[in-house]
């Protein structure tokens, strides 16, 4: 009789393993979020206008390569009409930003992929985990292939790309990024405590959350229609609580999405609603125990810093360091709403 093969079964050991590595791609996922902010700040996106995944990882090394990396650039409609002057010194400048974003995103995938095969077949993964790892998988391959397709609606007609693809983009990034966290958080506490008014709390986090992506999203159209770079004053816009083109497109749906007065507007606003749900959400605190209220304190104070940076960024016309902080800030309030989400969770 052939004497069955027991598996190795998963530990609370594993599980921490596996989180913790969850955990250093998710902050690598960060870091690539606020690299692809800061190649939109400094117009770099579309310096590099070939996608080569393999041959792409090493940068020009002579004058012959360098030279043909800027007479591509000088191909496409950023140069021509933006930037006709710019010398291949000024040209190294914006290359850097968007070739470090694009290994940057490589590196995510090799530290995805290599220590994640190496746990499997350690036996360290559980079998229920699997399934979602290899989505995460596809969907960051699919995220690579997303970025060039936003990439490339800015090499044949537009000085810039489109503010759909953009935003498509980021918010598909910012998926896998809480997909990844809410595995880890899972692994890392499989149980929560039976804290008394954690429903009500729940709901109020999952509103907040859905109210956070959604200022996300229309963050990303104003970015992508330059939209922080008009009516520099808060908390009126030139003058006015409701600026005079705030509904200039027809049909009107386009303004949210096409118009940067109208995306300023509904951005700034969701802001506003926003740091109103996290002080009242603080101001209810109270309905959990003092060990419980750990992330309702750190949203609150995120939500205060995140606030004040996204003024400052709109008064000061979007400098690159404040304007990347902000986003940075946006995408960790986003990661303490998961945090608290999952902290009030419904027990199992």
């Amino acid at each position: 009789m052939t004497q069955a093969i027991a598996l190795p079964r998963s530990t609370v050991a594993d599980d921490r393993l596996v989180a913790l590595w969850l955990i250093g791609v998710a902050a690598m996922i960060f870091v690539m979020v606020s690299l692809g902010g800061i190649t939109r700040l400094t117009e770099s996106g579309l310096s590099i206008t070939e996608w080569k995944p393999i041959s792409g990882v090493l940068p020009p090394l002579d004058a012959g390569q360098w030279q043909q990396e800027f007479d591509g650039y000088k191909a496409i409609p950023e140069f021509q009409q933006l930037h006709p002057d710019m010398t291949l010194d000024q040209f190294k400048g914006i290359f850097w930003w968007e070739y470090a974003h694009r290994l940057w995103g490589r590196l995510i995938g090799f530290a995805f992929a290599l220590p994640g095969l190496l746990l499997f077949a350690a036996g360290r993964i559980r079998a229920s985990l699997r399934p979602h790892l290899v989505a995460l998988f596809v969907l960051g391959g699919l995220q690579g292939v997303l970025g060039w397709f936003m990439v490339e609606s800015g090499l044949a007609v537009r000085t810039d790309v489109s503010q759909y693809r953009l935003v498509a983009h980021l918010l598909s990034g910012l998926t896998i990024y809480a997909y990844m966290l809410w595995i880890a958080f899972g692994l890392l506490r499989p149980q929560r405590p039976d804290f008394a008014g954690a429903a009500a709390i729940r709901r109020h986090v999952l509103f907040l959350l859905v109210l956070v992506v959604a200022t996300l999203t229309m963050g990303g159209f104003t970015a992508g229609l330059d939209g922080g770079k008009i009516y520099n004053t808060f908390p009126l816009m030139g003058g006015q609580f409701l600026p005079g083109d705030l509904l200039a497109l027809e049909p009107l749906w386009r303004n949210p999405f096409e118009n940067p007065a109208t995306a300023q507007f509904i951005h700034r606003w969701l802001a506003m609603t926003v740091a109103a749900a996290v002080a009242a959400l603080w101001l209810r605190r109270g309905l959990l125990p003092a060990e419980a209220r750990l992330p309702i304190h750190l949203l609150a104070g995120m939500a205060a810093i995140q606030v004040t940076l996204g003024i400052s960024t709109l008064l000061l016309v979007v400098p690159v360091p404040l304007a990347a902080a902000h986003q940075a800030g946006a995408v960790t309030l986003l990661t303490l709403a998961l945090w608290a989400l999952h902290s009030y969770r419904a027990r199992r």
